[in-house]
């Protein structure tokens, strides 16, 4: 009997995924479970298995994490921790997902060059929340943009216009165990942090704030010791080359609202939505001892 090759289940189930939040997020009210396995070609036992191993939770209860009024909620009930962690200090090293981020920075003059005698590596792959750019030097991932929303074209010209004077390779292969590592959640994740000073002192920030939290643009301010560089703040979190792993989406207005989102509001709805699902499904998980 053949086994199937767990990376391609892997790359199937993200599609269908994708389309089944898709049809829940279009929805005016959610849609029952029978429906969306049947637009899914799939058994209802079936499909409900599926979503819940990638999302944490049911199609019904990640419908509610979509809803809009949801980073109001988040705003008001998780920020607890966020205060601990920033306070802490930045340490330029975070445990995201069950991930671990190892990272360095160009140094400023390198930054200044536009990435002149950079090589960079790049491919397309399939990710849990659309197609990823993935863009690599030989010492980490230095960029990763989410096109479901913007598409290839206009990924590609963003990422490549960061670094204009770097030498671009398409390579998919060669930087393929490092995106896997980032797929699976296992392993360790190598970023090649590549920004301004300031811009790096915001994304240390970022990678502070617990999956399944948010925070605030002025509470970054805060963190990194300039409390009237909000707007500046905000410009560097859209900045953020390496999204996800670096998570900008975790950044929202004071009101709650979500303010932008460089690579598309419903992608960063998704993203909160399964952050949440996540970390209210290992709260919920029981533990031994």
């Amino acid at each position: 009997m053949l086994q199937s090759d767990p990376a391609i289940d892997d790359r199937y189930h993200y599609r269908l995924i994708r389309r089944a939040i898709e049809r829940i997020d279009a929805a005016e009210t959610p849609p029952a479970l029978e429906d969306l396995a049947t637009e899914m070609h799939m058994s209802p036992a079936h499909f409900q298995r599926t979503f819940s191993n990638w999302a944490g939770v049911s199609p019904k209860r990640f419908s509610q994490y979509l809803a809009l009024g949801h980073a109001k909620a988040l705003l008001r009930d998780r920020t607890s921790l966020l205060e601990t962690a920033l306070g802490t200090g930045l340490s330029g090293t975070g445990r995201l997902h069950d991930l671990f981020l190892r990272w360095e920075a160009m140094s400023p003059g390198e930054y200044a060059r536009g990435g002149a005698g950079l090589a960079i590596r790049y491919g397309w792959f399939d990710g849990p929340f659309g197609e990823m750019l993935v863009m690599a030097t030989e010492r980490g991932i230095c960029g990763l943009a989410l096109a479901a929303e913007t598409g290839r074209a206009a990924a590609f010209a963003d990422m490549a216009g960061r670094w204009p004077d770097a030498t671009l390779q398409e390579d998919a292969e060669a930087i393929r165990p490092m995106v896997e590592a980032v797929l699976r959640l296992e392993g360790e994740a190598r970023l090649h942090m590549i920004g301004g000073p300031f811009q790096i002192k915001v994304w240390e920030a970022l990678m502070q704030v617990p999956s399944g939290h948010v925070t605030t643009y002025g509470a970054i301010a805060d963190a990194i010791g300039s409390p009237k560089a909000v707007r500046a703040v905000g410009s560097a979190v859209g900045r953020n080359p390496v999204s996800w792993l670096i998570p900008c989406h975790r950044a929202l207005r004071k009101s709650g609202g979500l303010g932008g989102y460089h690579w598309g509001l419903p992608v960063k709805r998704t993203l909160l939505a399964w952050e949440t699902a996540r970390a209210e499904a290992g709260a919920q998980a029981p533990t031994s001892g």
